[in-house]
């Protein structure tokens, strides 16, 4: 599924994965939410609950969604968080891959600060 992530005056193109996972975030959409930041990342809870699955991992990059499940968020990473060592993001524990955007995801740089993100069907 083609989405729309707008954050601040930033929008992005991104797709959900076809997974039991991606499907219940699709469920809900839109979504509006203030998110938080930590490092490049953008991540906010969402009303979904959800255990780890066969996508779990800590190893994403740049332009990965997510959902976390200890806090029911979903995570856009857009560059290195604290737990970095390098460019690549890495999430504070494992997570489900849910999505990727199809741009330039760094662009989200632009939007820290941004006090709502939407996610909807593109």
């Amino acid at each position: 599924m083609k989405i729309r992530i707008t954050a601040g005056r930033v929008t992005v193109e991104a797709e959900l994965f076809d997974t039991a996972c991606a499907q219940a975030i699709a469920k809900i959409l839109p979504i509006n939410a203030m998110p938080n930041e930590w490092g490049d990342e953008f991540y906010f809870s969402v009303d979904v609950k959800m255990s780890l699955d066969e996508t779990a991992t800590r190893s994403v990059k740049a332009g990965d969604i997510a959902f976390w499940p200890p806090g029911n968020a979903i995570a856009i990473f857009f560059g290195p968080t604290p737990l970095s060592h390098g460019p690549d993001p890495v999430p504070a524990s494992d997570v489900n891959l849910i999505g990727r955007t199809t741009g330039d995801a760094t662009i989200l740089r632009q939007a820290k600060g941004a006090v709502m993100i939407r996610i909807e069907e593109a």
